[in-house]
């Protein structure tokens, strides 16, 4: 299914081309983290485009719900309890940032992609430090989308998941499950987002080891941004904040050179 969007009406047309094959899939996607079908909120002002997305992600067996607005938006959010939300920049009451920031006070670990037509390295940074987990510009390609959503689905463990015997990484006290998604520090549990979970499990594959900036964007990221890396210094400040918060830092920066992680004491 290979179709390219970058506007209303060329989401009219890939809708009509789209939409039989919808029917003819079915449900066949992965399940949601209470064993539902995965449920995806698509947030854009443009009706056209925001069904052809819905038709997309019912194509792999989603639910999906779409919202026309930031204040559709969250209180759809609130309703729906979904999987992972598509989230247009640029909305006729608000910016989809402010949306972020309202959804994620509800709910705190969903995973978020940012849908815009601003492809500038400086807009992508924003969006990204603001919380965002990914960025598609339009024009996009509907595979793209839908290749990434299940990336972060798949990395928030929301997606129907079997657990396996070693699916737990173990720094000193800290812990993280990679099948539940569940990270510990001691016995205290820590909630992470999508990125910043992924960021940790970087880290704790590679204990001790230092890291580069650009292995961190290029693993976590998948991005190149042209060597503006102040989106891993970010979210290394916000697992700081979780992981070392009134403990001994594990957590460490080896200046011009990257960060490492390493057991407390």
């Amino acid at each position: 299914m290979r179709t390219t969007v970058s506007g209303p009406r060329a989401g009219e047309q890939a809708a009509e081309r789209v939409g039989g094959r919808v029917a003819e899939r079915g449900g066949a996607g992965g399940g949601g983290r209470d064993g539902g079908a995965v449920r995806v909120l698509v947030v854009d002002d443009e009706a056209s485009l925001a069904e052809l997305l819905c038709m997309a992600l019912r194509y792999e067996g989603w639910e999906t719900r779409s919202a026309g607005d930031g204040a559709e938006a969250v209180r759809a959010a609130r309703v729906f309890r979904p999987d992972a939300v598509v989230l247009d920049v640029m909305l006729p009451d608000t910016d989809g940032l402010a949306v972020l920031r309202r959804v994620r006070a509800d709910l705190p670990d969903v995973p978020v992609l940012f849908l815009t037509a601003r492809d500038a390295v400086e807009d992508r940074i924003a969006g990204l430090t603001a919380g965002g987990d990914d960025y598609v510009t339009k024009p996009f390609s509907l595979e793209e989308v839908v290749a990434r959503l299940r990336g972060l689905i798949r990395r928030s463990g929301r997606g129907r998941v079997v657990a396996r015997p070693d699916s737990e990484l173990v720094v000193g006290d800290l812990r993280l499950d990679e099948d539940s998604h569940e990270v510990w520090r001691g016995e205290d549990e820590v909630r992470l987002t999508a990125t910043e979970f992924e960021l940790l499990r970087f880290l704790m594959r590679n204990p001790k080891r230092v890291l580069s900036k650009a292995q961190i964007l290029d693993r976590v990221w998948n991005y190149d941004f042209g060597g503006q890396a102040n989106v891993v210094e970010l979210y290394i400040s916000y697992l700081r904040k979780k992981i070392d918060a009134g403990r001994t830092p594990m957590i460490h920066t080896r200046r011009g050179a990257g960060y490492l992680i390493k057991p407390g004491g």
